[in-house]
């Protein structure tokens, strides 16, 4: 993988993990490199209400900058279904329930690879 796929996917990987830290549910990425001439990873979460999904997204979009990665740009911001927040090679999709299985982003893009994201829990002392 070269550097700006890594940098990419490092990227994708701290959005999933502040998703999930900031209460979504659901939460995947998926390499679409091979797929996509538009970006290398789609991260998708589910949010829990319009202001949730909002506070994640400026979240990202935080986490994102801390990382020296600025978004190009958001949309969905003002509704209640859908925020996108399109960092160039990584494009994050906050969805509200029925409006992820509605687009099927999942579906959509079946042959992209999940990439894991979860931290491994800690080894138990014993």
């Amino acid at each position: 993988m070269d550097r700006k796929s890594e940098v990419a996917r490092k990227l994708a990987v701290e959005l999933a993990r502040v998703a999930a830290d900031t209460r979504c549910t659901d939460v995947v990425v998926l390499d679409v490199s091979s797929f996509s001439p538009i970006t290398d990873f789609l991260v998708i979460a589910t949010g829990t209400s319009p202001r949730q999904m909002r506070t994640v997204a400026d979240d990202c979009i935080e986490a994102a900058e801390a990382a020296g990665q600025t978004a190009l740009s958001s949309t969905g911001y003002e509704g209640s279904n859908w925020i996108c927040v399109d960092f160039i090679d990584v494009i994050l999709h906050i969805f509200a329930a029925e409006s992820r299985a509605y687009y099927d982003l999942e579906n959509l893009w079946g042959e992209a690879v999940r990439i894991p994201w979860e931290q491994e829990a800690p080894a138990k002392a014993q």
